[in-house]
């Protein structure tokens, strides 16, 4: 069953890991998808591909959503290619770690800029045209569905990565107030938020059995997740049968956030 046929969705950071599953996962259920990408033109060719091997459109679009002209000119061009706008799915993001005491001005803004600047650039495009087309039931009961993509992060601290962190953790305040000011105008807004997920840019975490079980020790239900936990969470917050759901963080971490490390008293 397609519950997002006819509608058109864009997501950023497509070309690998969480965004290029979610992209996927959203075409079977049958949006039409932008795969937007920054470096990695065949990891987005690829996703293509393989929306397009499942019957799905899909079309892959170059842009650093951290720049305010390439963000618009992309949305131009996806108005062009798709008429419009129905579901943004914010996934850009990147890691540059460092102890707090040795980290760059560059690497914290060089975050800031992607994983949180980026959001607000790519939700303010889609939210103008949201409220510009206004509701089309034959679409969905929303005018349009933002769905940003966080980290257990957002609530979890963690040392030596103080940029990534706080980039999450104002990702969750952002999609709040957001949600707060665009309900009355009938746009949703929610975040997801994943915990370990087996995914490139974490695989030293997973890889080998010493690693995964390391790992596990944080993760109450014993296993590592799979870029599609998030996937097929997102095709759902994406859909109206999830229409009363707005201004809500899904963590989605096998129970990290619980704090393990107190299940016995600490």
């Amino acid at each position: 069953m397609q519950k997002l046929k006819g509608q058109s969705a864009l997501v950023t950071g497509a070309s690998s890991g969480i965004g290029k599953a979610i992209a996927i996962e959203l075409g079977r259920a049958g949006a039409q998808v932008i795969v937007n990408y920054h470096s990695s033109e065949d990891g987005a060719k690829d996703t293509v591909k393989e929306i397009e091997a499942a019957g799905g459109k899909a079309i892959a679009i170059k842009a650093d959503v951290s720049k305010e002209d390439q963000v618009q000119r992309m949305f131009k061009q996806m108005f062009e290619a798709f008429g419009t706008i129905d579901i943004l799915i914010n996934n850009s993001g990147l890691q540059k770690d460092a102890p707090f005491l040795e980290m760059s001005l560059d690497d914290w803004q060089k975050v800031i800029d992607i994983n949180l600047t980026g959001q607000f650039l790519c939700a303010r495009e889609a939210a103008r045209e949201f409220v510009r087309r206004g509701v089309v039931k034959e679409r969905s009961v929303a005018a349009g569905k933002i769905i940003c993509i966080s980290s257990v992060h957002e609530v979890i601290p963690w040392a030596g990565h103080v940029n990534y962190a706080a980039s999450k953790g104002g990702i969750m305040l952002f999609m709040k107030s957001i949600a707060q000011e665009l309900a009355p105008l009938k746009i949703r807004v929610n975040s997801i938020a994943p915990g370990a997920i087996k995914t490139p840019i974490n695989n030293e975490a997973w890889e080998t059995k010493e690693a995964e079980k390391k790992l596990l020790e944080l993760i109450p239900y014993g296993r590592v997740g799979e870029t599609l936990d998030v996937a097929k969470a997102a095709v759902w917050l994406a859909s109206d049968e999830s229409d009363y759901i707005h201004g809500v963080s899904l963590l989605i971490d096998g129970g990290m956030a619980l704090y393990p490390g107190f299940a016995d008293n600490g």
